[in-house]
């Protein structure tokens, strides 16, 4: 079939087959990131991976920052704005460095533990109600991260802690995106994000320089192309499929990063990486159909008419 006439097909498929074909090659994309860090932090910083990482993002999203420069800068929030700076840093700085030193699987299935800091965040910040079975599908989830990280044994790894760190600072980002989204555009947004971490990894990246090879300047170009590759098939997922649909498909991630992680590294997940990472999707499965019930109930109230 020529790609032509295949495209043309796809635009009328129905919108959640669509989503979940963009969501799948984000999930890819996604992983490919992650093992692009892990190769490049054979030799380099973190520091120094992060701030490139972002100098090319930055570049292949500068037409969209020029176009509405300086206006696309004013902000009500500025201060919900540099404190999603920070909290992006240290979310990436994390589970970059945990994904250098652990199993590329290990990382991916951790990362998931970031839906039951969302829940933990919302309630604190943005005063979400939440019931006692909600609290349940959380306390499991964290019940599979501890059987993952495996506290006390052999197995255990510092850098597993770093991993759920960096859940844990993705889950307030994504937390204070959903606060500020009440004021603030997405191109606002995209916009602080960009120059803001940039800003901040200059001096850390500065101070441990390493010049890259050739190859290495390779593997940070795309970095820069796959980490905007897979943002951006994300949000056509999300744009064209049901949410609670399109989170269930995320956890393909874990076959994706179990298959490279043998190709490119000859590491395979253990029993408690696929049991902990069962419990985990199960209990984030479970949130996610309680959350879609939810709304269904708010939309058929009076009140909630109309916020579809």
């Amino acid at each position: 079939m020529h790609p032509r006439t295949f495209f043309r097909k796809f635009h009328t498929f129905p919108d959640n087959i669509k989503g979940a074909v963009y969501i799948l090659i984000a999930a890819m994309f996604l992983v490919a990131m992650m093992m692009l860090v892990k190769l490049l932090g054979e030799r380099l910083h973190v520091f120094q991976i992060l701030a490139l990482r972002q100098v090319f993002m930055s570049i292949i999203v500068a037409p969209v920052i020029l176009r509405g420069f300086p206006g696309v800068l004013k902000t009500s929030r500025p201060d919900l704005q540099l404190l999603r700076i920070v909290f992006a840093v240290i979310a990436m700085l994390c589970s970059f460095t945990a994904v250098i030193h652990i199993p590329l699987a290990d990382a991916t299935a951790i990362a998931f533990a970031k839906a039951f800091f969302v829940t933990i965040f919302a309630i604190v910040i943005l005063a979400e109600p939440v019931g006692p079975r909600r609290w349940a599908a959380v306390a499991a989830g964290f019940v599979g991260v501890v059987i993952m990280l495996r506290p006390g044994s052999e197995g255990f790894s510092h850098f597993g802690l770093l991993a759920l760190a960096g859940a844990a600072g993705a889950g307030l980002v994504m937390v204070l995106i959903r606060l500020m989204s009440r004021t603030e555009g997405s191109t606002t947004i995209l916009s602080w994000q960009a120059l803001g971490v940039g800003i901040v990894m200059a001096g850390p990246a500065i101070y441990c320089w390493q010049w890259p090879t050739t190859q290495e300047w390779i593997l940070i170009v795309l970095l820069g192309v796959v980490s905007y590759a897979g943002q951006m098939f994300n949000i056509f997922g999300y744009r064209y499929g049901e949410a609670s649909v399109m989170a269930s498909l995320d956890y393909v991630r874990l076959i994706y990063a179990a298959i490279l992680g043998f190709v490119f590294f000859d590491q395979l997940p253990g029993i408690n990486t696929w049991a902990g990472a069962a419990v985990i999707i199960a209990a984030s499965l479970y949130t996610i159909q309680r959350e879609r019930q939810k709304k269904q109930v708010l939309l058929r109230t009076p009140e909630g008419r109309g916020l579809n």
